[in-house]
Parts: structure tokens; sequence; C-alpha cells
């Protein structure tokens, strides 16, 4: 595919190339208006123009550069991960430039288009809800990326996933054979496919073993009002006569969260109520009970998932390939047996 150049930008906006370079380049010039600017900036758009940032790499048109978009780089489990793909991208040549989305769709949208005028070669990504629309047009325009964390079903794309449903149902049984009858799931309100494959595992885990769903079993929380909201569904579900006996949560803010409700409710852990976290952070060694907690393998997360990447922009005509890698879970005091 012949590369867009700022001759081809000049033609189709019907200026000079100097013109079109000045714009471009955000040169301040008294002679350019902003009509020609206007003119300049929607040809560009419309071909696809990438401004060539390196020119050190003319010859080869390689910028060594990759991009990682994280959901939150403030959470540890996207901080660990992100020096895990670092090391590896270093390893293989790569400069990595590191954005975080906030789970935002405007933002994410605006790193996607920072990462392609920046010339990255490829992107990591885990992308936010209905996000597919932006990501069919990056797949048209050629830039290989890989999705890590979660995938979009209707989307065909190279991704890095674990076995969400599997450890969910294996968490959920574990509790079950504890002797734990009315589990609480507190997961987000989200329709991200990883996400409603673990609140599935969970679900399928209580009908296997004859156990009754209810709207009590499942607390929905925003993301946007985490601590709000779960305060609320405690409140309300723990003065009720069929109290949880135990509580999986999905995730590791939504576990510090909870954690830090129930460190002031007196409850017994685990004699009346058991615990179960996913993924790791620093703050559940606050937490009065070792917490039994599901780890993810991030090291072959990054590394996979920089290798794949690699791979695709070695060669982009290789097949999309999806890797599932296996969790874990870590049984601790907090979620131990009824005697």
């Amino acid at each position: 595919m012949k590369k867009v150049s700022i001759k081809d930008v000049a033609l189709k906006a019907g200026v000079s190339i100097a013109s079109v370079s000045y714009v471009l380049n955000n040169k301040e010039n008294s002679r350019i208006g902003k009509d020609t600017a206007d003119k300049v900036i929607k040809a560009a758009e419309e071909l696809n123009y990438r401004a060539n940032t390196a020119a050190k790499n003319l010859k080869t048109q390689r910028t060594n550069i990759i991009g990682l978009i994280v959901a939150d780089i403030a959470n540890p489990y996207f901080s660990q991960i992100a020096r895990i793909i670092e090391n590896e991208a270093t390893k293989k040549g790569y400069t990595l430039i590191i954005g975080s989305s906030d789970e935002n769709k405007e933002k994410f949208e605006s790193l996607l288009n920072m990462f392609y005028h920046r010339q990255a070669e490829g992107l990591i990504i885990a992308p936010v809800e209905n996000s597919e629309i932006c990501l069919e047009k990056l797949q048209k325009q050629k830039l290989p990326f890989v999705f890590i964390d979660r995938y979009l079903p209707k989307m065909q794309a190279d991704s890095i996933q674990i076995n969400n449903y599997d450890i969910s149902y294996t968490v959920t049984q574990h509790l079950i054979n504890g002797g734990r009858k009315n589990i609480l799931l507190v997961a987000y309100d989200t329709m991200l496919e990883h996400l409603l494959q673990r609140n599935k595992g969970f679900t399928d885990a209580l009908k296997a073993n004859n156990l009754e769903f209810t709207p009590d079993n499942l607390l929905n929380v925003n993301k946007d009002y985490i601590d709000q909201d779960i305060d609320n569904g405690f409140n309300r579900l723990f003065q009720t006569n069929s109290k949880p006996d135990a509580v999986f949560f999905t995730s590791n803010k939504l576990a510090v969260s909870g954690l830090k409700k129930l460190m002031k409710s007196g409850i017994n852990i685990p004699a009346d109520l058991a615990i179960v976290a996913f993924d790791e952070t620093e703050a559940y060694e606050l937490f009065s009970v070792p917490l039994s907690y599901v780890s993810q393998p991030l090291t072959d997360i990054g590394i996979s998932a920089v290798t794949l990447l690699h791979d695709k922009i070695t060669d982009p005509l290789l097949p999309f390939k999806t890797i599932v890698l296996n969790a874990q879970m870590h049984i601790r005091d907090s979620s131990k047996h009824k005697n």
C-alpha cells in the first residue's frame, strides 16, 4: 500500500506543498489563512496522512515505537503489566509509549489518533466499551494491534485473554465446597465480555450445585460510584435475614472498597463470611485476615502481547490469533472452610 506523501495532500487540497508543510508542522506564518489551513487538515484526514516524525528512520520508514493503552494506569494490575511490556518491548528494540484511557471512550479515541499520527508501528490495547468503530478504522489504516485484559467479541483481532469463566467457576465452587450457601458476587455494571464471563462462571457454578441465583446474589457497581454503591449495597444486604455468607469480588478495585467497608462492620471472617478477590494489590495486606485471591499470569500476558504484536508488525498478513492463559486461585485464611 503506497504511503501518502505531503505532495498527495497538497494535490487533494489544491494548495502548495509549502503550505501543507507549514500547516501540518504547526508553523506560524501569516501567509497561511484559515481557509487554506482547514483544506489541508481535511485533505490530510481523508487521505489518512501520517507525518514522518522520525527523520533518522527515513530510509526504513521505521519508528520502533509501539503504544500501550491501559484502562487505568493507577490500577496495580495495569501498572505491573505496563512494566513487563516495557521490558519486553525494549528487548525487541521498541520504545514503548503508555496512555491511560480511564475507561473514557473519547480519551481512548484521542489516544488512538495520537499513536497513529506519531507513527507507532503497533499498539497493545485494553479496549473500552463501544469502541468497535474507531478500532475498525484503525484496522483499515493498517495499524496492527493486540488486545489485552479484555476483548470485543464482535471484532476479529489478535488478543491475549485469561480463562475468566473457568476461574470464576472454580472460585465459586471453592466457596460452595466450604459450606457457603448464599454467595454474593460484587461486579461492575458493564457490557465488557471478559467481566460478563466472570459473572457467568459464578451463576453457572451456583446452578450446577442446585443453589438458586437471586438478585441478592449480585451487586452491580457503577465504576464512577464504587464506594457509594458498595456502601449502599452492603448496608441493605447485610441487614436482611438471608445475609451473605461469602463475597467474591471480581476486581481488585471493588475488593479494596468492599474490604474497607467490611473492616468496620465487625463481621467475623472467615467464620461468618468468606472472601475471595480478583487480582492482587498491596492494599490486601492491610486487611486483618490473609486474603484468598485470583492471580493473573502478568508476565506471560505481557510477553505474549509483545511477541504477538512484533510478529504482526513483521508480517501483517498473519491470521488473527487468540491466546488464552490460565489464572490461578490462591486459598488463604479469608475463605477457609466452615467447621
